[in-house]
């Protein structure tokens, strides 16, 4: 490895660590539907449009951020 960065050796734990929290973060999101709504069983319509508010908004945003991260961690993997 001559002439590796540090960065490029410490890429793939940051990746593991962001693949972790990314799980973990969508793990804890509540939907409110059941199984049968992920596969369109649902009849209340009103149950996928709803206002994220509070902690549920800040966990949405984070999710969009930890998966951003991940996805530039794995681009500068290829480089």
């Amino acid at each position: 490895m001559l002439g590796s960065s540090p960065m490029k050796s410490l890429l793939p734990y940051i990746q593991i660590i962001l693949s972790f929290v990314l799980v973990a973060e969508i793990l804890l999101q509540r939907t409110g539907a059941q199984v049968g709504g992920a596969f369109g069983g649902s009849d209340n319509f009103s149950s996928a449009f709803h206002t994220r508010r509070g902690l549920e908004k800040g966990l949405f945003n984070a999710t969009i951020i930890t998966a951003i991260l991940f996805a530039i961690s794995a681009l500068l993997n290829l480089i």
